[in-house]
């Protein structure tokens, strides 16, 4: 089991009351909640807080059912009850138990809001789970706190969740500060040394998962209305300070637990790391899979690929291609000139493959905006990308891009046209990434990115451009000095070995095969 399994395990049976003994003796959660109505009633009283329309209270019958009270209307709730607790626990709705407070996000365009800043804005990247938080990245002017916070700062000591896109994070203000939208400040009605808020803090990441999420372009979310009917098990008082206390015993054990599972799959990263470097390589050296010589040479397939980009190109077209000659050396043929290139020919290669310059083989490459434009503050459904959204097979920190409008997209979308199955190729910062577009988002890309459309089968393309060899001659050709980057000329020109086309298949099913049983462990 890993930590983080271990960790969940351990707040599982914390919320459902087998983490520490019960004690007869404890005061039951039932008469903490008639201290907590009355306390809500007495905020509501002093206009501090606004009466609750939905107020409900929880109870089981005789009939061992849940039912839940609002008003004069009383309902069986007993399907929507997550789990079994112990007798003297009860369920409550969030609202029963506390009042949360949403946070606001200035507009970023105006500096008014941001200059001068003096007070903490915290963000959900700002937020460290379960921990005292002092530092942020931004901080607003007086004026933003008047305007948009109505002069109001979370106090020191408030607990903080995350609700939107990394759902359930906790953290507690160690400074008064304000927060965006996607946090809200959590008070309880009842502040016993604080012994309510620690026992959120500790639960609500596990809570928040019995809550129906919505799916958002950025990944899950809440809203209000949601977080108001999420069911919070209540313990009596004395026993949420046991079950607090027991989770912090077994937090030490559980970080040096992770440590070593982290430890663990380094070692395991790093072999298998090892080992996929190597079956690349073999696989663009003709050394993974048997050559079959009745496949059509690559040598005919590369003759039809500048046929069709001569029918495409007209007179624009100059035919460019490398051979091998009588001598065994390799030479370039560019229009009219020729010339040896032997030198560039990175390793021997079967007789039935051939070598090309990737533009040969590609009916497009192209970077991405070298000016891009400024996003918009509101979350569209129109991306633009850089480098950093880019992982080996997968586009990836999605809460890290830049929003389009749509206008503005569709002109840089024009130009770079990106369709299913190309390939993507990080060119600048974090080098030589790849995957492969699988639809589905409306993406256009910063500079740091090239869109590569290919002639050969894409899946072994990618393959080779994440090979030992490539990769290494990426880190090395790279140039610049704030950022390296490996400009599209550079990428147009770079030489690619080409088996034949049945051949790009085979080996692409074996190192599909290959990397599945590693991954397996069998």
């Amino acid at each position: 089991m890993k930590a983080e399994q271990l960790r969940k395990s351990i707040l599982q049976l914390a919320i459902q009351g087998k983490l520490v003994k019960q004690d007869p003796n404890d005061e039951p959660a039932s008469v903490l909640l008639e201290r907590i109505r009355a306390e809500k009633q007495r905020l509501i009283k002093e206009g501090k807080i606004k009466k609750d329309k939905g107020d409900s209270i929880i109870f089981k019958g005789d009939d061992n059912c849940h039912y839940e009270k609002i008003g004069s209307e009383v309902k069986n709730i007993d399907d929507e009850i997550p789990f079994e607790i112990p007798d003297n626990w009860c369920w409550v709705r969030f609202p029963q138990l506390v009042y949360f407070e949403l946070g606001k996000t200035p507009d970023r365009q105006t500096d008014k809001f941001w200059n001068k800043g003096i007070y903490p804005w915290f963000s959900i990247a700002d937020m460290q789970d379960k921990k005292t938080i002092t530092e942020t990245k931004d901080k607003i002017s007086e004026i933003a706190l008047q305007e948009k916070f109505n002069g109001s700062l979370s106090p020191k000591g408030t607990l903080l969740m995350s609700f939107k896109l990394t759902v359930g994070r906790t953290s507690i203000l160690g400074v008064d500060a304000v927060h965006s939208e996607a946090i809200i400040s959590i008070f309880p009605y009842v502040y016993d040394s604080n012994i309510i808020r620690n026992y959120l803090m500790n639960t609500l990441g596990l809570l928040v998962n019995y809550v129906e999420q919505t799916d958002a372009i950025k990944g899950a979310t809440l809203n209000s209305s949601k977080l108001k009917s999420m069911f919070i098990p209540v313990p009596p008082l004395v026993e949420q300070e046991r079950i607090v206390k027991e989770i912090e015993r077994f937090e030490p054990l559980l970080t040096e637990y992770d440590k070593l599972e982290q430890q663990a799959t380094k070692l395991d990263t790093e072999i298998y790391g090892k080992l996929k470097k190597s079956i690349l390589q073999y696989a663009i050296q003709g050394k993974l899979v048997e050559q079959d010589e009745t496949d059509e040479p690559a040598s005919v397939l590369l003759e039809r690929i500048r046929a069709e980009k001569k029918a495409q190109l007209g007179k624009k077209y100059v035919e460019s291609y490398i051979y091998k000659g009588g001598d065994n050396c390799y030479y370039e043929k560019n229009g009219s000139a020729v010339k040896n290139i032997t030198d560039e020919i990175p390793f021997d290669i079967p007789e039935n493959w051939s070598v090309c310059r990737l533009k040969n083989i590609c009916s497009k490459i192209v970077d991405g905006d070298h000016n891009p434009p400024k996003g918009v503050d509101s979350i569209t459904n129109y991306l633009m990308l850089s480098s950093q959204n880019i992982n080996h097979d997968k586009i990836v920190s999605l809460d890290k891009v830049r929003y389009l409008t749509e206008d503005v997209f569709k002109i840089e979308n024009d130009r770079t046209n990106l369709c299913v199955g190309d390939i993507l190729f990080t060119s600048v910062g974090t080098l030589g990434r790849t995957c492969i577009y699988k639809g589905g988002l409306n993406l256009c890309f910063q500079r740091s990115v090239s869109v590569i459309t290919t002639y050969i089968n894409n899946d072994y393309l990618k393959l080779f451009l994440d090979s030992p060899h490539f990769q290494s001659k990426v880190v090395k050709e790279a140039t610049g000095t704030a950022q390296k980057g490996f400009y599209l000329n550079q990428l147009e020109n770079s030489i690619i070995v080409v088996p034949p086309i049945n051949e790009q298949l085979r080996i692409v099913k074996e190192v599909k095969t290959i990397f599945s049983k590693i991954k397996d462990g069998s």
